[in-house]
C-alpha cells in the first residue's frame, strides 16, 4: 500500500510540474490571437498629391520653369503644345482678369498637363511669393487670381546709422517704406552719421518659414540731427488709416519733400552755380537729384498735367499744376511716362517719366524746379501745408493705441 501510495505521488509531482512548464513558457511565448481577416493579398496605396495652387493634380503632370528674358506667355504656352489660334484666343479671354503681357523675366511659371494629353490644361504664373494667376487652358477658358496661405510675424528692429539707412536697416524694401512715410518729414537724402531708428513691423511668411517680404509698417522712431520724429499707424473708427506723430498730427504734407524715392542731391537751388556743359556763371533755380537712369520720378502733389514735351535746354520734361499758387517741373527725363499728357490728373506719387540726362545735363538725374504764384523758388525754404489732424472724436483712442508702441520704441 505504501509503494502505490508512493507511486501516485510521483506520478501528481510530474504532472503537476508540466503544468507548471506550460503556464511559464505560455506567458513568454504568447501564442497569436486569431484572426480570421486575409492577410496575404493586401496593396499598399500611395498617398493622393497635394493640392497645388487650388488644383486637384492627382492626374496631372507638373513642369516647373523660371520666365527668362524675351519670353512670352505665347512663347511658353506654344513651346508646350498650345495652338497660335489657341493662344490668342486665351489671352483676349483672360485680359481683364491676368494681362499676359506683364510677365517678367525671373519670374516662376508652371505648366500642368494631363497624362495622356499633348497640350497643357493650366498655366500658372506666380507675380510674387504669394500671389499667382492660374489659367485654365482647356474649353472652359478662364484665369484666377491666388493666394498662398501667409503667417504674419512681429519684428522689432534697432539700429545707429553710420553710412545710409538702407545699410543700417539691411533691408531695401522695408527702407523704401520707411522713406515714403517720411517722405513729407525728413530729408531722406540729408540723414547723418549718429542717426538712429527703432520700427516695428510685420514680416510675411509663407508656411511659416519661407521669408516672403515686409508687411505692414505699425510704429517708428527716427531719431534726426537730435530730434525724435515719431510714426503711428492708425486706423480709425471710419476705417480710415493714416500715419501720425505722438500727437495726432499727420506725417503727409500737401507736397513729397523730393520727387526720388531714394536717390541723393547733386546740385542745389542757388543764384548762382557753374553751369556743367555751358560753363559759365548762371542761377540754378531747381534742386537736382541724382539717380540709375529709368529710376521713376513721382508728382510730389495731386495735380494736373500743364506741360509735357521737350526742348534743348530741359530734355523731355513736365510741368504739374497743383492749385493756383504752386506748380512743379521736372526735367531731364529718359521718357515721359504715359499718363502725363497735359489736362491728365495726377495723384501724389504716381510716376510721370524716368531719370535720364537728355537736354542740358551731364549724367543721369531729374531736375525738380517749384512755382509759387508763378515764381520759382527753393521747396526746402518754403513752408508747406500739413495734411489734417486725426479728427478730435477720436483723439483720445489714438492716445491710448499709441502708449504700448511708444513705450517698446523708447526701449532702446
Amino acid at each position: 500500500m505504501k509503494r502505490k501510495n508512493i507511486l501516485t505521488l510521483i506520478l501528481a509531482g510530474f504532472f503537476l510540474i508540466i503544468v507548471v512548464l506550460v503556464i511559464v513558457l505560455k506567458d513568454n511565448n504568447p501564442l497569436p490571437e486569431y484572426n480570421d481577416e486575409v492577410t496575404d493579398s493586401v496593396a499598399v496605396v500611395p498617398p493622393p498629391k497635394a493640392p497645388l495652387y487650388g488644383l486637384e493634380i492627382d492626374t496631372l503632370i507638373v513642369f516647373n520653369g523660371e520666365v527668362k528674358s524675351g519670353d512670352s506667355f505665347g512663347k511658353l504656352a506654344g513651346e508646350a503644345g498650345l495652338p497660335t489660334s489657341a493662344i490668342y484666343n486665351i489671352a483676349a479671354k483672360i485680359e481683364a482678369v491676368f494681362d499676359v503681357r506683364k510677365i517678367k523675366a525671373g519670374n516662376r511659371f508652371t505648366l500642368l498637363k494631363g497624362e495622356n494629353s499633348q497640350t497643357p490644361s493650366f498655366f500658372v504664373y506666380e507675380e510674387s511669393l504669394l500671389e499667382y494667376y492660374v489659367v485654365s487652358l482647356k474649353d472652359s477658358v478662364y484665369a484666377l487670381k491666388g493666394e498662398r496661405l501667409k503667417t504674419i510675424k512681429e519684428k522689432h528692429v534697432y539700429g545707429v546709422i553710420s553710412s545710409s539707412l538702407s545699410q543700417t536697416l539691411n533691408n531695401h524694401t522695408l527702407t523704401n517704406k520707411l522713406s515714403g512715410i517720411y517722405a513729407w518729414t525728413i530729408d531722406f537724402f540729408r540723414i547723418q552719421k549718429g542717426d538712429s531708428i527703432a520700427v516695428i513691423y510685420d514680416e510675411i511668411f509663407i508656411d511659416d518659414s519661407i521669408y516672403a517680404g515686409v508687411g505692414e509698417i505699425k510704429a517708428v522712431r527716427f531719431k534726426h540731427y537730435g530730434n525724435d520724429y515719431y510714426a503711428f499707424n492708425y486706423t480709425d473708427p471710419s476705417g480710415e488709416s493714416e500715419f501720425y506723430d505722438e500727437t495726432g498730427k499727420s506725417l503727409r504734407k500737401a507736397f513729397l519733400k523730393a520727387p526720388l524715392e531714394y536717390s541723393r542731391i547733386s546740385s542745389r537751388f542757388t543764384m548762382r552755380r557753374f553751369h556743367p556743359v555751358q560753363k559759365r556763371w548762371k542761377a540754378h533755380l531747381g534742386t537736382d537729384y541724382a539717380a540709375p537712369r529709368g529710376t521713376p520720378i513721382l508728382s510730389t502733389a495731386d495735380g494736373v498735367i500743364e506741360k509735357a514735351g521737350y526742348t534743348s535746354g530741359n530734355g523731355n520734361y513736365v510741368k504739374v499744376r497743383h492749385n493756383s499758387v504752386y506748380s512743379t517741373q521736372y526735367l531731364h527725363m529718359s521718357r515721359i511716362a504715359s499718363v502725363s499728357k497735359k489736362g491728365n490728373r495726377v495723384r501724389q506719387g504716381d510716376v510721370i517719366g524716368y531719370v535720364g540726362s537728355t537736354g542740358l545735363a551731364t549724367g543721369p538725374h531729374v531736375c525738380y524746379r517749384f512755382w509759387k504764384n508763378g515764381k520759382q523758388i527753393d521747396p526746402f525754404g518754403e513752408k508747406l501745408p500739413d495734411a489734417n489732424p486725426i479728427k478730435e472724436e477720436y483723439k483720445e483712442a489714438f492716445m491710448a493705441y499709441i502708449k504700448d508702441p511708444m513705450a517698446r520704441l523708447n526701449d532702446e
